[in-house]
């Protein structure tokens, strides 16, 4: 693509649109290392967001992000950072690459209308990049890629560029291609020759960035050879997507189509997500303003993707379900927004980055804050009114006010108290709903304790911030093994939680082994008596019961059957062994778990007319059954989920042989379109405690899986007496 102007927005000023079509959203996406954040300090350079230290006026830096990321060197959180290239607002979303913060990188791709996918020269492209590819690709968002780490030793961009086009250009080989050619520099003593410049294709010009600074020139014949060879690929990429049927065959037939309208073909077909360009970047060197590539990108943001505008009308409902007709991208129409990431100021309070979609939003507004459908995750939906506060612009920590943000742009919100992630903001008088995005299901349990007294009392406070700022993680207050469990999505998402927990809501918690909701029952029939005979001074205690215990069919929990005669047992006090049975059914009598499944006869028993009461046949019916109990065989009942496993078809192998190793059952499989198979099995709950990390590693990062409980069966009796050992 040719030069444009450049216009760069003043380091330190907060950038406010005026209109949608001065705006673009962009996603970056990558595995972690693939140089996602380094390149957004490169872009914020060349716009010049930053001076060459990499700071503004006040002493930000694009890398001002969570205490957190700078401990691990790793980004675990969405961040934005918006800079001016020609007059547009460029909002760059710059994700985590790190399949635990897949939730962060699902909100980058609903905020923004297009995705970059940031390539490592070096490292190549993993699974997950792919899959998150085929996600964009099945809502049509448009799509670049960018190479990063040409300066690594065996970094190779023919051959990069080779593979995006096998990997993402499976469909369409001729979509995925490169703009620009390296243009290499001296080698130097390892025999490695830096990339200094690059090949313009379409324009036949070269870009040379070895002075730090980029400079246009005519090729040299050499450099003019290297770019013909390469034109004609792109050229019959780019028309064949042209919207003029006449060009192709007037290109076959030898003429020179215009450099003009081949970059006005290539920048629509960009936009329409039918056409994926290669470029390449690099950060610049010390003491350079530009980074190499950094212009070309920013000309393709400008120019190739897609302005808020051209995104399809959004489909709203009203906070109760009643049909709204869908809502298009104007700064005059009906308010509407969502928020896509929630964190909490140590001074300002709770923080909402919003995207909005119609209207405009303006300071110290009433807002309509609705719901977002995951109150099984412990986000309490939402149908209340509230006033915002101020309008910032954010740039790493520092926030610039706005004075308002209009439809297409994206700008943080304070003082919403009880908007979380995933939620619609939208006028008082004129309440909206929007379809909250697909969110990973947490399947990684994390059982915590209150570490001291002290926090106890701020336990449930911080987890509930804590959860309404991650979508994807989930509370669990477990009524049968008394635990509070927090569902992640693997082991670095757990470590980040507890950290938030620690430094940001001063709670100090204890990780404790996650229990499973395991059951007793009896493997057969026995006879048992309870005896709470006490005589002292004053009314003494009497209850002698006989009881009879059967099993019974998985899932008839506990009968009671009275069989008395004779009145043994007065009338009143039946009730009361019931109460006492049900009472020690519930905590246990073998290894302190709940006892199902099984029908307790009341056969005889005594009583005494002044020392007989409620609480004492309350007691003897504990004894009877834990007497029986001692007769006879115990089972262990643990609870079976059925597994559904989605994987690559060449995983399917070591994916069933992991299942039998946990003494799964494989119960069948089938396609799940192209290259996807679906494995389906039952196995024990016990058995996939960390199947979210184990998974990961088996399939190399590309499956998933969902789980449901299905029923409790017998536990083997090895396993059960281990168990029991434990308990």
């Amino acid at each position: 693509m040719g030069a444009t102007s450049h216009q760069a927005g003043a380091a330190g000023r907060a950038l406010t649109a005026d209109r949608p079509s001065s705006v673009r959203n962009v996603v970056l996406v990558g595995h972690s290392g693939s140089g996602k954040t380094t390149l957004v300090e490169a872009l914020a350079l060349t716009a010049g967001a930053v001076n060459r230290a990499g700071r503004v006026e006040d002493g930000a830096t694009v890398s001002d992000h969570d205490e957190i990321e700078h401990r691990r060197q790793r980004s675990v959180q969405l961040s934005l950072v918006p800079v001016e290239w020609a007059g547009i607002k460029i909002n760059i979303l710059d994700t985590p690459g790190y399949a635990d913060f897949v939730g962060e990188l699902r909100a980058g791709l609903r905020a923004a209308d297009a995705a970059l996918f940031v390539v490592s020269a070096s490292d190549g492209i993993d699974g997950a990049t792919r899959m998150v590819w085929d996600e964009c690709a099945a809502v049509g968002m448009p799509r670049a890629l960018v190479v990063t780490h040409l300066e690594a030793a065996r970094a190779d961009y023919g051959e990069m560029t080779a593979v995006c086009g096998e990997i993402f250009g499976a469909d369409d080989p001729d979509a995925v291609v490169p703009l620009y050619l390296p243009l290499h520099g001296p080698a130097g003593p390892d025999g490695h020759a830096p990339v200094t410049g690059l090949l313009g294709l379409l324009s036949r010009r070269v870009y040379d960035y070895s002075s730090g600074e980029r400079v246009e020139r005519d090729p040299e014949p050499g450099e003019l050879a290297l770019i013909s060879g390469a034109r004609s690929r792109l050229i019959e990429g780019v028309i064949a997507e042209s919207e003029d049927e006449s060009l192709m065959d007037r290109y076959l037939g030898g003429e020179d189509i215009d450099v003009k309208t081949l970059v006005d073909d290539l920048e629509r077909a960009v936009a329409r997500g039918t056409f994926h360009p290669v470029l390449m970047a690099a950060p610049a060197a010390e003491g350079a303003r530009q980074g190499l590539g950094t212009v070309e990108l920013l000309e393709l943001i400008t120019g190739g993707f897609p302005t808020p505008l051209e995104r399809p009308p959004v489909a709203v409902t009203g906070p109760d379900g009643s049909e709204h007709p869908a809502v298009t991208c104007d700064p005059d129409g009906p308010l509407l927004a969502e928020v896509v990431k929630t964190s909490s100021d140590p001074y300002v309070g709770r923080v909402c980055l919003v995207r909005v979609f119609s209207g405009t939003l303006r300071p110290e507004q009433t807002v309509h804050v609705s719901g977002h459908g995951l109150a099984e995750r412990g986000h309490e939906d939402h149908d209340v009114d509230e006033r915002i506060g101020t309008l910032t612009s954010p740039f790493g920590k520092q926030q610039r006010p706005l004075d308002r943000c209009i439809a297409g742009d994206l700008a943080c919100v304070a003082r919403l108290t009880r908007a979380e992630t995933g939620d619609t903001l939208s006028a008082k008088d004129r309440p909206l709903l929007m379809e909250p995005w697909a969110m990973p299901d947490p399947l990684l349990p994390l059982a915590i304790e209150a570490h001291g007294k002290a926090d106890e009392d701020k336990l449930s406070q911080g987890l509930a911030r804590l959860v309404a700022e991650d979508p994807t993680m989930r509370l669990e207050q477990n009524p049968h093994t008394h635990q509070v469990v927090l569902w992640c999505l693997g082991e670095a998402h757990q470590d980040v939680a507890l950290e938030r927990l620690r430094t940001r809501y001063g709670v100090q918690v204890d990780a404790v082994p996650h229990k499973v909701s395991l059951r007793e029952t009896f493997g057969a029939k026995a006879a048992g008596r309870g005896r709470h005979v006490k005589q002292s001074g004053g009314h003494g205690q009497f209850a002698i019961c006989e009881i009879e215990v059967e099993p019974l069919p998985a899932g008839s929990g506990i009968e009671f059957v009275d069989k008395v005669v004779g009145g043994s047992v007065p009338r009143q006090f039946i009730p009361s062994v019931e109460k006492g049975v049900r009472g020690q059914a519930a905590r246990g009598v073998a290894a302190g778990y709940p006892l199902v499944d099984v029908r307790v006869t009341l056969l005889d028993g005594k009583a005494h007319s002044v020392d007989s009461s409620d609480a004492a046949f309350q007691t003897a019916g504990a004894l009877a059954l834990r007497e029986a109990a001692t007769e006879a065989r115990i089972d262990l009942l643990e609870p079976v989920a059925e597994l559904s496993v989605l994987v690559p078809d060449e995983y399917v192998g070591p994916v069933m042989s992991d299942l039998a190793g946990r003494r799964g059952r494989v119960v069948g499989s089938e396609q799940a379109g192209a290259g996807r198979t679906r494995v389906r099995a039952e196995i024990p709950e016990i058995e996939i405690g960390r199947y979210a990390v184990e998974l990961r590693s088996v399939s190399h990062g590309t499956g998933r899986f969902a789980r449901a409980y299905a029923r409790h069966e017998p536990m083997p009796p090895q396993i059960a007496d281990k168990v029991r050992k434990q308990a």
